[in-house]
């Protein structure tokens, strides 16, 4: 009889490699159940908090917040310009990505908006990675598969309303790639990824003489991807003692649907210069396809996440000096499973319907981040310095229908990253640098723990079990942007 010899591994799972980071704030919640490098993908908007850590909760970011809510942009006065040029780095040949991104936003009497448009490549890692080790064998790569573009767009529009704003905005990706995705295929000859991701929003924003404000968003993100993944099965002839190669194709889909809410709100503590302010946010996700990731045979794998956090910050600003910390707990449960194609019987001799659960996964998170930073605006220059910490830490519990068996499985890890941050100022025009490294995170792994229903790699907006306890490949991602900022009439915050 001929064997095949398919070229895959035992794999891990992974959660929300396409959520947004903060380049949307903290309104969008994402969910990791490893701790992949995936480099700043979607950080496409200007910030001038970044170098501060980031810090939002009670410092205001003139050039952000009109992107994380577009009623915010009712403070703007003027029509600021701005490209803001990113690079990032992932070490050990682990990928790298380049976004040009150049906007404008306006405002004029009581109405304002703004517009931004984005290209991007990314260069997925090495490729040594997915090499065949049992015959010694490394697939060439196409051009296609070594490097790819994504494109993006942001518009808003709103109207002011007394002592408040009311506007709307979408931001859209055409995706021909997702970061961090080949890493869950490191088996295959090829991998091909398309996609998109539409994220719409409806916010109010506002304000009193006394120095309060306050906010409310809500928002629906969308996200579609399509993996085409070639393997190669090495089939052997036992008689004549040969191998050939034979190529496939797995075509898997990747679906999340997400729906938020979210609050804000500050005010001046005292007469001192010092603010306070809090956050609450909720996100319910639903996940109707899950890809399936080289060893798992169920074309169908939903689930349901729901995930919360509540911050409080402080800052403070005393003529040119600034400094600002922010404190933000995220709880989240994940419900997922997987479904029967077929009626499938289990090892107590039941069988199990077309449609009926064969793993079912129970996750509960309790995730942290703190931001700090502080920062000095001089007449013609300004530094800044931040970092932000997230910790993970999540349970599970597996229940195998299959086999009649219960597992339970406890993972955390923390991911570091100090920010630091230069400008000058022209009379015609303003330029800043940004850095940020981050660590904690890499390439994980699963020890071997014996196969299981649950073998899957994972990617995007859910949580899918790991099969053992988890390993890791340190890497570091480098983050470089530089924002350029031209007043063509007078802006807030110039």
């Amino acid at each position: 009889m001929n064997t095949i010899i398919r070229t895959t591994r035992r794999a891990f799972p992974l959660l929300a490699l396409a959520a947004l980071p903060e380049a949307v704030g903290a309104q969008l919640i994402s969910l990791k159940t490893v701790p992949v490098a995936t480099g700043d993908q979607f950080l496409v908007f200007p910030s001038q908090n970044l170098g501060m850590g980031s810090v939002s909760i009670a410092l205001e970011d003139p050039l952000l917040d009109p992107f994380v809510n577009p009623a915010r942009g009712g403070r703007i006065s003027g029509s600021p310009a701005f490209g803001s040029p990113t690079v990032y780095t992932i070490s050990d040949e682990n990928g790298s990505g380049r976004t040009l991104p150049a906007g404008a936003l306006f405002g004029s009497g009581e109405w304002f908006g703004g517009a931004l448009l984005a290209f991007q490549q990314i260069v997925e890692g090495n490729p040594l990675e997915r090499s065949v080790p049992d015959i010694g064998f490394t697939p060439s790569q196409r051009l296609s598969d070594r490097s790819s573009y994504n494109r993006y767009g942001f518009a808003m529009l709103g109207r002011k309303l007394g002592g408040a704003s009311l506007a709307a905005s979408v931001f859209g990706a055409d995706l021909s790639v997702v970061d961090g995705v080949e890493i869950l295929y490191p088996r295959a000859e090829s991998l091909h990824q398309d996609g998109s991701m539409l994220d719409y929003r409806l916010g109010v924003a506002g304000g009193s003489p006394e120095g309060r404000s306050y906010e409310a968003l809500l928002l629906h993100n969308r996200f579609r991807m399509q993996h085409d993944v070639g393997y190669v099965d090495w089939i052997w002839d036992p008689v004549a003692r040969v191998s050939t190669r034979r190529h496939r194709t797995e075509v898997n889909r990747d679906r999340t649907n997400t729906w938020g809410v979210h609050l804000g709100t500050s005010q001046p503590l005292g007469a001192t210069g010092w603010r306070i302010g809090g956050i609450v946010t909720g996100n319910w996700k639903e996940h109707p396809k899950i890809p399936n990731y080289e060893l798992v045979n169920i074309p169908r794998d939903p689930g349901n996440s729901w995930a919360y956090n509540f911050g409080v910050g402080l800052s403070r600003t005393e003529g040119p000096a600034t400094l600002g910390i922010d404190l933000v707990y995220e709880p989240a449960w994940s419900d997922t499973w997987a479904e029967a194609d077929t009626a499938v019987r289990t090892a107590s001799g039941q069988v199990i319907p077309p449609g009926g659960k064969t793993i079912e996964n129970d996750f509960r998170f309790s995730n942290v981040m703190l931001r700090t930073g502080i920062g000095r605006e001089g007449e013609r220059w300004s530094f800044q310095a931040g970092l932000q910490v997230r910790g993970v830490h999540y349970w599970l519990e597996q229940h195998d229908n299959l086999r009649g068996t219960r597992r339970e499985q406890e993972e955390d890890w923390m991911e570091w990253s100090p920010t630091w941050g230069l400008g000058v100022k022209f009379p015609e025009f303003q330029v800043r640098y940004v850095g940020k490294l981050t660590t904690g995170t890499g390439r994980p792994g699963v020890e071997w723990a014996g196969p299981t229903a649950a073998d899957a790699f994972r990617a995007s907006d859910i949580v899918v079990a790991p099969g053992g306890a988890l390993t890791l490949q340190e890497s570091n991602v480098f983050t470089h942007q530089v924002s350029v900022s031209v007043p063509l009439g007078r802006s807030r915050g110039w």
